[in-house]
């Protein structure tokens, strides 16, 4: 994870605090060689935890606290002082083409500054700790009359391995959704960041998830072995671990597979997609293979992880008037309605319609970074209608 953007941290730690020292410390009095060397502590510690991640074989390290904190002084140290620096570059080049002597990029790069520590810790111990439920009501000319009313408790990206053995906030998430009493429960994956292990000590809380129809689910990107190096034995036991896991729970896992959901004569079909993705290489998701022995005119929910092929694999090669996805996170940051996950995926998060299909995209739970600014986790309710 560090590897990939390696040089750009390098410079996002050195530069703003090479800008500081040498326009605003250095003509300080009383700026002895003590305080330089206090000043520049912190730089050498990112500089050094940088080098370590970066040395990691895996995506990220085992022990992720270790990276959440490294990130967390990341965020209230070394983006602050970079945005800082920036502003006060910035205004510093207008003051000399219009020969002013007042560098306002000063007071606004501090309170860009200060906003930015505010978003970073509000995001990683409160954001990410509340919870909303959202009520959706969806009507399908298709839909069996026996299902007319028919609730679906939808949530999806738990990432265990972000809790960090506290089960507090996951408690209360299997607690709000039991009380939905739902028909059925759906999760969209990504149940662990890395390694199966990660699920010791919370398939307790996840096995108290209780619905008529049961817990149906689906693997996410994480839900692979792709995220570690090892060789492909250990990546198959790990996989095949987190299955049996996963089953052990009472879940009904869907792995390119369906289940048919009867009420007297009628039938509807929720079928589960494995994870397919932009890359060719990790598109394990098979639409013919998990729809093989329905009826063309049944009426299919179609669970996928990764919402980005919606429009190329599901709309094209079935015909599942509903699809469940999670995989985007909303971004897990939104400021004044805008989020950057909006750059690389059309339908990022909430309600979407093509034609008589929806696709619903939840935010989830939490992700492989515990932070959320604008984005609160969520449990969605689809409540199912026949007609229009």
């Amino acid at each position: 994870m560090i590897a990939r953007i390696f040089l750009i941290l390098i410079l996002l730690i050195v530069l703003p605090d090479l800008f500081i020292h040498k326009h605003y410390l250095l003509r300080r009095k009383g700026y002895t060689t003590l305080k330089r060397v206090l000043y520049w502590i912190p730089a050498v510690v990112m500089l050094v935890s940088t080098c370590l991640l970066a040395a990691e074989k895996n995506f990220a390290p085992e022990r992720t606290e270790w990276l959440f904190v490294y990130l967390l002084l990341l965020g209230i140290i070394v983006i602050p002082k970079a945005i800082f620096a920036i502003c006060s570059f910035v205004g510093l080049v207008i003051c000399r083409i219009l020969h002013k002597r007042h560098n306002w990029g000063i007071l606004l790069g501090l309170v860009l500054a200060f906003f930015t520590v505010y978003i970073v810790l509000y995001g990683s111990f409160i954001g990410n700790r509340r919870l909303t439920v959202k009520q959706v009501d969806l009507s399908f000319q298709s839909l069996p009359r026996s299902f007319d009313g028919y609730s679906i408790a939808l949530f999806s990206d738990v990432h265990v391995g972000s809790f960090l053995d506290d089960t507090s906030f996951l408690e209360r998430v299997v607690s709000t959704i039991n009380d939905l009493q739902a028909d059925a429960i759906v999760f969209a994956g990504d149940l662990q960041n890395m390694f199966p292990t990660e699920l010791d000590g919370m398939q307790s809380v996840l096995s108290e998830l209780k619905a008529k129809d049961g817990v149906f689910s689906i693997l996410g990107n994480h839900d692979y072995s792709t995220y570690i190096k090892a060789d492909s034995t250990t990546m198959a036991l790990n996989e095949s671990l987190l299955r049996s896991k996963e089953r052990s729970m009472g879940w009904k896992l869907l792995v390119n597979e369906h289940q048919v959901l009867r009420r007297g004569a009628d039938s509807i079909v929720i079928a589960g997609m494995e994870n397919a993705g932009t890359n060719p290489s990790t598109r394990w998701g098979d639409v013919e293979k998990t729809l093989a022995g329905t009826d063309k005119d049944c009426f299919a929910i179609m669970l996928q992880h990764d919402p980005i092929v919606w429009h190329d694999m599901i709309l094209a090669q079935c015909q599942a008037q509903l699809t469940m996805s999670g995989h985007t996170h909303g971004g897990q940051f939104k400021l004044f309605g805008w989020s950057p996950v909006s750059w690389k995926y059309p339908e990022p998060a909430g309600l979407y319609w093509e034609g008589d299909r929806a696709l619903y995209v939840t935010t989830g739970i939490s992700g492989f970074v515990p932070f959320r600014f604008g984005v609160t986790p969520e449990i969605v309710v689809i409540t199912l209608h026949s007609g229009k």
